[in-house]
């Protein structure tokens, strides 16, 4: 018999964080490196914990670059041909992810079955459209608190992947446990994204898409298969120009969160955070 789960589910939209006594002087104070060994394949990672999301639009060379500069990484899409690679990479240490899940007992699971870190999230992309498709998904606040939990039981990490769409989502995110969190849309638009700058109605523009719509299967696959369903949308973003402002912008949100509720490094993030169920994230008036 189908079964209805009646306990609230959050998403990032439905909470803020709670500000707490803090002792320090300056947001500059704040360290947002991070160094995890992974439970499995027993490789080490430091440095800030945020990845650019495995998509053809953003997840390029280009941007790897730059996000390197600042000790964070990029999810390389699949695409690039072998010799591309070569011509790119040095040789790097190694960890199996796997995912995508949201529930507690699948993280167990797939961390027991050797995986090191854990992607977390169904359909909550702002260019997915799993949910509509497939009536599947879970607000992706609430799977990163659960999923966080069972990851870290069994010394497993995981990522929030998806929903994050100001630098205050980010903040959240890690705040609910996640060890990394992944970015698509919020790197979309800029220089080293892939594709052509296209002027429409006076204003530049660039596509961003998802890897399971129409646009991506037809690209890489010849179309969508008779099988499937599309699960993606392709949207034009605005041009943005350099993505370091960008970097930027979130690096320092994430410092400020960590200043408000007295977090000196990003790992004391979660342990100082409370959210508060809210009904407006923010004042409306001049939206």
């Amino acid at each position: 018999m189908p079964r209805v789960d009646a306990d609230l589910k959050l998403d990032f939209k439905d909470v803020l964080l709670r500000p707490k006594r803090s002792s320090l002087k300056s947001r500059s104070e704040v360290d947002l490196t991070r160094t995890f060994t992974f439970r499995n394949s027993k490789q080490t990672y430091t440095g800030i914990p945020i990845i650019v999301a495995n998509m053809d639009t953003v997840g390029t060379f280009e941007m790897a670059v730059v996000m390197a500069k600042h000790a964070m990484f990029t999810a390389i899409h699949k695409h690039y041909s072998l010799e591309e690679w070569k011509l790119f990479a040095a040789n790097h240490p190694e960890c199996l992810e796997a995912g995508n899940v949201v529930t507690g007992e699948m993280v167990e699971e797939l961390i027991l079955s050797g995986a090191d870190i854990i992607k977390v999230g169904i359909g909550p992309g702002s260019v997915c459209t799993t949910r509509i498709k497939t009536g599947v998904g879970y607000p992706q606040l609430s799977a990163v608190i659960e999923c966080a939990d069972s990851a870290h039981g069994l010394k497993g990490h995981i990522i929030s992947d998806g929903g994050c769409s100001c630098p205050g989502d980010v903040a959240k995110a890690f705040g609910a446990g996640a060890d990394f969190v992944m970015l698509g849309g919020m790197f979309a638009g800029h220089d080293q994204c892939a594709g052509e700058i296209i002027e429409k109605n006076g204003k530049k523009v660039k596509l961003f898409y998802g890897m399971s719509s129409d646009t991506a299967m037809k690209k890489h696959s010849g179309g969508v298969a008779e099988y499937r369903a599309s699960e993606g949308r392709t949207v034009e973003v605005p041009y943005r120009g350099d993505v370091e402002l960008t970097i930027l912008d979130i690096l320092g949100g994430l410092r400020s969160t960590c200043t408000y509720v007295g977090a000196a490094k990003l790992k004391e993030l979660s342990r100082r955070t409370t959210f508060i169920r809210v009904t407006q994230q923010h004042s409306q008036v001049f939206s």
